[in-house]
């Protein structure tokens, strides 16, 4: 469990106002001291982040925020990074006490669930802040869930404790499985990989294990082969591979080689199912045919990578977009772990897979664009779609082909 992906770990947020006890009921509800505690408010000054395991719930991966209630220049720029959190947590545990909670705290969380996340209100000190009964009725009567603790004498903690464990019970950091569900029992799953300068040395890319595992997971076989050796591989065979997954950049020789009766996708394909809603990527990507000239793609990536000279977000798509639409459309790249750009200006969002963001996150960047009106596709995505192969690359997931309102590929 310790080396489980941060991106696959339940994310547990811990928010609220400044010198309520945040960091001391993380301290508390670990066992740990995990984050520092001092009476001085505001100690806290940037989310900070520990992958942990807790018992009864497994590999989590906690976050200490700042407080929310923060002032001054320096102290909004605090509250957004807060707040540019929220978008990554699927469980969140909002801190306050009898005589601080108010209605900033209801809206806190309020907010969070509207983000995605469950939430419980916690309410600290009781040693010396007796909570309210008018106030816990009231509490009852929105359905907000509520604990009453002292992370100093550790009163409350195991309720509370139990109460976060159940709400874990009902949450899923992923789906289940990332090809599962369309692959049957003893198939074989042809995995082109491509060793190229993308290619990290002396192993292979995260989202590729991960769906050699999972392939395995589900009592079917993993075959792992280049590009070059698909026809060689095919000719070797039996019979035809149950679904063939290739890297997206080489995605057009694949379904060349490939007989019309295999299934075929793509790794970055699996991964906006896996992480994000394949169905609005689809919808999203139809938004390239409506480009013109000086309209601006944002290019998201969600890692911090370092750029290879033919890199496929900054390099490959762009040059594949702009000789599909024959526009000059401006791209600009965003990297990191947290989109905090305004994305107003763009007329179309172009992510990576996702590999090293957690679903929850993924889901937001999405409402994000869709509250602003702007589309958003994949890196796989588009890319079969300017190869005009995006029906066959979507072959395995027939409800989400049909989005493309039976345009036929351009091959």
């Amino acid at each position: 469990m310790n080396s489980t992906p941060v991106a696959n770990r339940l994310h547990i947020g811990i928010f609220g106002k400044r010198n309520v006890g945040k960091s001391s009921f993380i301290n508390a509800l670990t066992g740990q001291s995990v984050s520092i505690v001092s009476s001085v408010a505001g100690t806290t000054t940037d989310p900070v982040g520990k992958a942990m395991e807790i018992r009864g719930i497994g590999p989590v991966y906690i976050y200490d925020t700042a407080g929310i209630d923060d002032t001054g220049d320096l102290g909004e720029m605090r509250v957004n990074r807060t707040k540019a959190i929220m978008g990554k947590i699927n469980l969140a545990v909002v801190v306050t006490t009898g005589a601080l909670c108010d209605e900033q705290d209801r809206a806190l969380v309020e907010e969070l669930r509207a983000r995605g996340a469950k939430a419980l209100l916690v309410f600290n000190k009781t040693d010396i802040e007796p909570l309210d009964e008018r106030l816990a009725g009231d509490l009852q009567g929105q359905g907000i869930p509520w604990a009453a603790v002292s992370c100093l004498t550790g009163g409350g903690m195991d309720a509370a404790r139990s109460s976060i464990i159940e709400i874990a019970k009902t949450l899923e950091a992923e789906r289940s499985t990332i090809v599962g569900d369309i692959i049957g029992h003893g198939d074989l799953v042809l995995l082109v990989v491509p060793i190229d300068l993308g290619a990290p040395k002396g192993r292979l890319i995260l989202p590729q294990v991960q769906v050699i595992r999972d392939v395995l997971d589900n009592d079917a076989v993993a075959m792992v082969v280049k590009e070059r050796e698909i026809e060689y591989v095919l000719s070797s065979l039996k019979e035809p591979p149950g679904l063939v997954i290739c890297d997206s950049q080489v995605v057009l020789k694949v379904s060349g080689d490939l007989p019309t009766s295999v299934k075929l996708t793509t790794f970055s394909i699996v991964f906006s199912r896996l992480k994000g809603d394949l169905a609005k990527f689809v919808e999203g990507v139809k938004a390239i045919d409506s480009l013109h000239d000086g309209d601006r793609v944002l290019i998201c990536e969600a890692c911090t990578h370092h750029p290879v000279p033919d890199d496929i977000g900054r390099v490959k798509i762009p040059r594949w977009v702009k000789l599909y639409t024959g526009k000059d459309i401006a791209f600009d790249v965003h990297a990191g772990p947290i989109l905090d750009r305004d994305v107003s200006a763009y007329k179309l969002i172009v992510h990576c897979g996702g590999c090293m963001i957690n679903r929850a996150e993924m889901l937001d960047r999405i409402r994000t664009t869709e509250e602003r009106r702007i589309p958003i596709t994949n890196y796989g995505i588009a890319i079969s779609y300017v190869h005009g192969v995006l029906g066959r690359a979507l072959s395995p997931f027939p409800y989400e082909a049909s989005l493309l309102d039976h345009q036929a590929d351009r091959q």
